[in-house]
Order: structure tokens, then C-alpha cells, then sequence
């Protein structure tokens, strides 16, 4: 009877929070993301997301969650940065 008061009037505890729920999904892939960018170490997420799309992996496969899994084993992903042409050698 207790469990049917409780449904009834509801339970005041606090839920867990947060968490990681998902990330098993990508991580089964974890061979096929680090091969990819093995062999092509300037390939962008978006490249990389088309990438594994084209190999079958689930079509939900977002760019953020490209990130987090390079977060979670501290890979960066960073643009080398860009330097305009010196003008002497612009003449």
C-alpha cells in the first residue's frame, strides 16, 4: 500500500543528477574516430561525422559528441593558425 501512496502523492527526494548515459554508443566506434584521424591528422569533426556516417554508424552522430569524446581522452582538435604572406615577398 505504501508504494501506491507514494505514486499517488509523490516522492520529495531529489532525482540523480547528471551523468554520463550515452557515450557507450560512440565509444563503440572508438577504433573506427582514432583510425580516421591516424590517418588524417588535419580532418575536421564535420569531415570526420560524414566520415562515419558514410561507414554505417548511427545518422545521429553529432559534432558535439565528436567532441566529448575527444575531451574525455584529452585530444585536441585545433586549427593551426594562419599567417598572412610577408609583404616583401608579396612584391
Amino acid at each position: 500500500m505504501a508504494g501506491s501512496r507514494q505514486r499517488r502523492e509523490g516522492d520529495i527526494r531529489p532525482k540523480l543528477q547528471g551523468g554520463d548515459r550515452h557515450s557507450q554508443r560512440i565509444e563503440a566506434h572508438a577504433e573506427l574516430i582514432l583510425s580516421a584521424v591516424a590517418a588524417r591528422s588535419d580532418i575536421t569533426l564535420s569531415e570526420l561525422r560524414e566520415q562515419l556516417r558514410e561507414r554505417g554508424v548511427a545518422v545521429t552522430v553529432a559534432v558535439a559528441t565528436l567532441w566529448r569524446f575527444f575531451k574525455r581522452r584529452k585530444i585536441t582538435r585545433k586549427k593551426s593558425r594562419r599567417t598572412p604572406p610577408n609583404s616583401a615577398a608579396a612584391r
